[in-house]
């Protein structure tokens, strides 16, 4: 059997080697030291169902074969030239990008993590229309680097002390929680039409762009209603500023769809895409239609993006996810993970709300008073932990139980998970 650090070693290395900016779940964290399919194994070999997938990368779930042995063959026969040589890897799966996005969208550049392909997708933006005031969500997430930061909408997450300036937030369609005050749909979608006035009151009248996640993930699974997108981009289009759509968690068959913009009959002008397209490869990138990406003719390179093991690893993931028909296990399962959810919430007012398409859902925790209920649901995670689920949370309150699972869960997974957390809350009197 191997020998492990064990977590206490795990942690005091953490805290002697690594920035404090890195935090982790759990009072009593474990050591995952091994993963397949939609499981994971800690140091004494327990086993966990995981119900977060690295945050919505697993998608095809932990060491899938299939996948292995793509990335195992290509590494030892080429690892890296550099995508300023020709490789073919890279070209196949940016024409199989061109296939299976939505409308026109066609001509791809690569790189290595969600926050680059947000940045090249902004810097595309100001390209193509000349133009640098952007426009972002209030909760949304972008990345790390220092414009991704500026147009992150969370507090937690803008840590930078002299973010960029030209940004201007909105209202997020937050319908549970709403920031204008008004319901849903008597709304009118109100906080679409914000877009028209904070143009024309807080910017120079020429954005270039407006970022947007379809279904914001650390907002707490924030899922905007029926006709959102249209809207907005309506009054982008009028304004001559282009929609970016940031699907670097909810892509690559997580709601039901490929990509999750396609619930909302919306053709980004620019679309951002990483995490489960490697399955844990480090791989993304930002896809235009040829009229836009054509204007990027300025010299530009990312030595790893595209590099022929992880472009070998987002093959083998587009073709795991069609032979396997995940987008479609993903709506079943995740109708089911709802449902269950809602009979759940009919016995433990604890679930304020419960939101989300396919498999990216989410659970809101409140008091009585409808205030975020935080260290109620910390309470369940940790138990829910101890009884073999990893389940993630998110919100702006961190009050949100949030599912994102591999999309191989099965319906036994599924009703094990919700079978556990009736018995969780049934314990916590919730």
């Amino acid at each position: 059997m191997n020998e492990y650090l064990g977590p206490d070693a795990v942690l005091e290395k953490r805290k002697r080697y690594i920035m404090p900016c890195l935090g982790h779940f759990y009072q009593k964290p474990p050591q995952f030291v091994r993963g397949s399919m939609q499981y994971l194994y800690d140091h004494t070999g327990r086993k966990y169902l995981d119900c977060f997938s690295g945050v919505s990368v697993m998608n095809c779930g932990h060491c899938n074969p299939e996948i292995v042995e793509a990335i195992q063959e290509q590494a030892g026969v080429l690892q890296h030239v550099c995508n300023i040589y020709l490789t073919e890897n890279c070209v196949n799966l940016a024409e199989q990008l061109a296939r299976v996005t939505p409308g026109d969208l066609q001509k791809s550049f690569f790189c290595s993590t969600g926050t680059e392909a947000n940045e090249g997708a902004l810097l595309l933006a100001a390209i193509y229309t000349g133009r640098s005031e952007y426009l972002a969500l209030r909760g949304g997430l972008h990345g790390r680097t220092k414009l991704a930061m500026s147009l992150t909408g969370i507090g937690m997450w803008r840590t930078d002390p002299d973010p960029v300036g030209g940004i201007h937030f909105l209202p997020n369609p937050y319908c549970y929680r709403c920031p204008l005050g008004k319901h849903h749909p008597e709304c009118n979608l109100a906080c679409a039409d914000m877009a028209e006035d904070i143009i024309a009151t807080a910017t120079s009248g020429r954005p270039a762009a407006l970022i947007a996640e379809p279904i914001q993930g650390n907002a707490g699974i924030v899922t905007p209603p029926p006709g959102y997108f249209k809207r907005l981009q309506e009054i982008l289009h009028a304004h001559g500023a282009l929609l970016i759509i940031d699907e670097v968690q909810t892509g690559f068959a997580r709601t039901g769809k490929l990509f999750a913009i396609e619930h909302f009959d919306v053709v980004p002008d620019i679309m951002t895409m990483a995490k489960a397209l490697g399955n844990g490869a480090p791989i993304s990138a930002f896809i235009a239609p040829a009229r836009i990406a054509d204007t990027y003719t300025q010299p530009g390179a990312s030595t790893l993006g595209g590099n022929p093991v992880s472009s070998a690893a987002g093959l083998a993931v587009l073709r795991y996810i069609e032979d396997h028909q995940l987008a479609k296990n993903a709506e079943t399962r995740g109708q089911e993970l709802a449902d269950g959810l809602a009979e759940l919430q009919t016995r433990h007012p604890v679930i304020g709300d419960i939101r989300g398409l396919g498999l990216m859902r989410g659970a809101e925790f409140v008091r009585p008073d409808k205030s975020p209920a935080p260290e109620e649901l910390d309470r369940v995670l940790e138990k829910m932990k101890d009884r073999g689920f990893i389940i993630g949370k998110n919100g702006l309150s961190r009050n949100v139980m949030a599912f994102q699972p591999p999309l191989v869960i099965s319906a036994g997974d599924i009703s094990d998970v919700l079978n556990s957390l009736d018995d969780v809350l049934k314990e916590e009197n919730l």
